[in-house]
């Protein structure tokens, strides 16, 4: 939901009060707001302040609040504006310079489906905001804002945003010399969106198989990087202009918590298997992983999201990936194999390891296959 800032100026002692069910970041607002509006000569009032967000049931979090709440100040000071509702977005420094701020894509989205117009960003935003589609305002500072709401200097909108360019994939298929049966269920994978599960010894190439795997789908499309983009804004991840065209590759290491991987302690902060949705997620030595992450796979693999039950409220999130998981047949790496390869874990050993993959996890995965190593001396 859209969230309304207003703000009330009384008579009494000079204070400085939020309400509206806010989290630490936005309670601090008030410190960065008086210093920015005193550091940019507009002035801060001396009686009693209070700053309501609402709807008050609606739980607030982030510094993206501060630009709005500066503007609700300066509007109930006095400020005139030629217009009647329009959106604000950022963070300010003390010295009111506009700050980037994560998540500014979905934020323009849903205020441009309420009808807001213009919505007003961090020019480092700018960017990012424009694949909303909305009418977009890009502003550095809270003096040049001001002057742009008073007609004054009014600022020019930005340009068009330069589409994103991206390579070529880190690994290609093709560069993969042999290993024709892995490569074909790699190709499978990709044509019908099949989890697939390598296993195989150690230099076998389990891994570049894996991760070549993205590098054959096709480019996403424009509603497919919207949800993609929006997912990678929420994050705070995008570091170019425009919408994400590739489908996302994700590898975290086996060392990965439960909550970076299904999400923060947050319900709005994806995790790894958000930021894979439409791509693939690669995990690499996968009976390593701990196994209530293995464990909270279950749902995304056969639904395609995660629902996040948190403190603040439960949230479904996207989670639509190909899984291209990879493993060892045993600890050592060796079992199968002959000569000074022998493997050396006892049979018991062996068994515990294989255990760490349950049943109803591996039920969920479409292609199970060995890769032995390619001998080198048929050139691959």
């Amino acid at each position: 939901l859209a969230v309304e800032v207003q703000a009330d100026i009384g008579l009494g002692l000079p204070s400085f009060a939020h309400v509206g069910l806010t989290d630490r970041a936005v309670q601090e607002a008030r410190e960065r707001v008086r210093s920015a509006l005193r550091n940019s000569d507009l002035g801060f009032p001396q009686h009693r302040l209070t700053v309501n967000l609402a709807p008050a049931e609606l739980h607030k979090e982030g510094t993206a609040f501060d630009l709005a709440i500066a503007v609700a100040i300066l509007r109930e000071g006095g400020l005139k504006a030629t217009f009647a509702e329009a959106g604000f977005i950022g963070e300010l420094g003390l010295d009111g310079s506009v700050r980037r701020t994560r998540g500014v894509l979905p934020m323009c989205l849903r205020l441009a489906a309420d009808g807001v117009s213009p919505i007003f960003v961090p020019a480092a935003n700018a960017a990012e905001a424009q694949a909303s589609g909305a009418e977009i305002v890009a502003i550095e500072s809270l003096r040049e804002l001001a002057a742009h709401l008073d007609g004054r200097s009014p600022v020019a909108p930005p340009g068009p945003a330069a589409p994103r360019r991206v390579g070529p994939p880190a690994v290609d298929l093709a560069d993969i010399q042999g290993q024709q049966i892995p490569k074909r269920a790699i190709e499978i994978a990709a044509a019908g969106g099949h989890h697939v599960l390598l296993a195989g010894p150690p230099g076998a190439g389990k891994s570049m198989l894996a991760r070549a795997l993205v590098g054959l789908l096709p480019d996403l499309t424009v509603e497919a990087a919207r949800e993609v983009t929006t997912v990678h804004s929420v994050a705070g991840l995008l570091d170019q202009p425009g919408l994400l065209s590739r489908p996302p590759l994700r590898s975290p290491h086996h060392t990965v918590s439960i909550a970076g991987l299904v999400g923060g302690r947050h319900a709005s902060m994806p995790g790894e298997l958000c930021l894979a949705h439409r791509g693939v997620l690669v995990l690499d030595e996968l009976p390593e992983f701990n196994r209530n992450c293995l464990e909270a796979l279950r749902e995304p693999l056969e639904e395609g999201r995660i629902r996040l039950g948190r403190a603040a409220g439960t949230r479904v999130l996207p989670a639509s990936f190909i899984l291209a998981a990879t493993a060892n047949p045993c600890p050592c790496g060796n079992s199968g194999e002959g000569g000074n390869s022998a493997c050396c874990c006892a049979p018991d050993t062996v068994t515990r390891y294989r255990k760490r993959i349950s049943g109803p996890f591996r039920d969920r995965i479409d292609l199970c296959l060995e890769v032995r190593p390619a001998p080198w001396w048929r050139g691959g």
